[in-house]
């Protein structure tokens, strides 16, 4: 798509659907004043809906310019293979058995530390889950951390400016804490076969100084947080602990989860796996709770939409990207990425064939550690999101409130990278 009519189009509806990300609380609160409209208010207010919307509207005004041959044939040359996969991913990560046990294995540490119970456990969350990330990607890492965290921390009761601090160090943590392998982080992933970065590559070079940073951001969150977890339930949901999960339904779950994060390029294979899941699911219907499809759903729309306005940005992007100089590469990936995908970013430097050795860092280094700023700005944001919004005011997540909460998180993960 080189026609500048289609480029200026893409660009001024991008534009668009970035302004709309940050007011859709404004459109919640419509619902509320206009309920004979709330409906259609209460839709353009759901931030997983932005995207996905503006990526129909671009596809229609495509086909005004260009005709509609023109513009399905664009829509069918996007690669759909993440959205598929942070959809699957998040469904099995969120079933029951997988959660009783990272959620027993978490409260059994947190019984151990020399902290009360509900203090260890929330710092757990925050800091070892985001870890965990490296293993089961870091789709799978932010719905568990999300499904644990949100009876303890993000309940009505508790002052947003905290809930907003504590989703800033999670969605940072896990933006960062995927990165002590090559192939758990989007923005690593884009670009690890390319440059040749290996896991060993990744761990020795940005996995230990990740791990730094989401232990330090942990710790502070949790040390603003005492105070309102003194009195927080259990971190694990009372409903999934009245039954025990029988073993080896758990090791089902959890050998299937595997195989998709093992396939996870492959939607063949992981969408396979999958089917084999719901299947499985249904034949021991009594050790399971329902199915997250609707969230995982809505999140899948938003990335696919994501990767549709995605796509028409590069013309503009590309030439940013390698005009930078290795520090200035750093800050303006840190800048972009709260304006779009980091994984595009770091795509479009894998494109730049003379990019030096410390530029390669710099641009990986800007693009992860800005990965909590925006709801955009990592690919598993819009799961946090999706799992987490009925715990603040008027049920949606305000895009200004996550950049405030994100970016004293953000400055700890880039001193870490930039300063280690």
């Amino acid at each position: 798509m080189q026609e500048p009519a289609i480029q200026y189009i893409a660009a001024a509806i991008f534009a668009v659907a970035l302004v709309h990300t940050f007011a859709v609380k404004q459109f919640e609160r419509l619902s509320h004043r206009y309920p004979r409209h709330a409906g259609l208010f209460h839709l353009l207010g759901e931030v997983e809906v932005v995207f996905g919307f503006w990526a129909i509207v671009l596809v229609l005004a495509m086909g005004l310019v260009i005709g509609g041959d023109g513009a399905l044939g664009y829509a069918e040359s996007r690669n759909y293979t993440e959205p598929l996969f942070v959809f699957v991913v998040m469904v099995v990560a969120a079933s029951r058995p997988v959660l009783r046990t990272v959620m027993s294995g978490v409260s059994i540490v947190a019984r151990v530390l020399p902290l009360p119970t509900p203090v260890a456990a929330a710092w757990l969350g925050l800091a070892a889950v985001p870890l965990l990330g490296s293993l089961v990607t870091e789709p799978a890492a932010m719905t568990i951390a999300a499904l644990m965290l949100a009876p303890q921390i993000f309940r009505p009761q508790l002052p947003e400016a905290v809930k907003y601090l504590a989703l800033g160090v999670l969605f940072v943590n896990i933006s960062i804490g995927g990165t002590l392998t090559s192939y758990a982080a989007p923005p690593v992933l884009m670009v690890a076969s390319t440059w040749q970065w290996d896991s060993a590559f990744m761990l020795a070079t940005f996995g230990w100084k990740a791990a730094v940073a989401v232990v330090v951001n942990a710790t502070v969150a949790t040390f603003v947080l005492r105070k309102h977890l003194a009195a927080a339930p259990s971190p694990a949901n009372p409903e999934l602990s009245e039954v025990p999960v029988p073993a080896a339904v758990a090791l089902a779950h959890l050998a299937l989860l595997a195989g998709i994060v093992l396939f996870a390029h492959h939607p063949v294979a992981f969408l396979g796996l999958f089917l084999m899941f719901l299947g499985f699911t249904q034949a021991y219907e009594r050790h399971q709770s329902p199915l997250i499809i609707k969230e995982a759903l809505l999140v899948g729309f938003f990335l696919a939409g994501l990767v549709v306005l995605g796509g028409m940005q590069r013309w503009w992007l590309e030439p940013v990207v390698s005009s930078l100089e290795p520090l200035a590469l750093f800050f303006g990936a840190l800048g972009l990425t709260a304006i779009t995908d980091n994984a595009a970013l770091t795509y479009l430097g894998s494109l730049i064939a003379t990019i030096s050795d410390e530029s390669k860092y710099m641009l990986v280094a800007g693009a992860v550690a800005g990965g909590g700023l925006t709801v955009i700005a990592n690919a598993p944001n819009p799961a946090g999101v999706a799992l987490l919004k009925r715990g603040f005011a008027d049920e949606s997540i305000g895009a200004g409130g996550l950049l405030l909460g994100a970016l004293g998180p953000t400055l700890v993960a880039g001193a870490a990278f930039m300063l280690l």
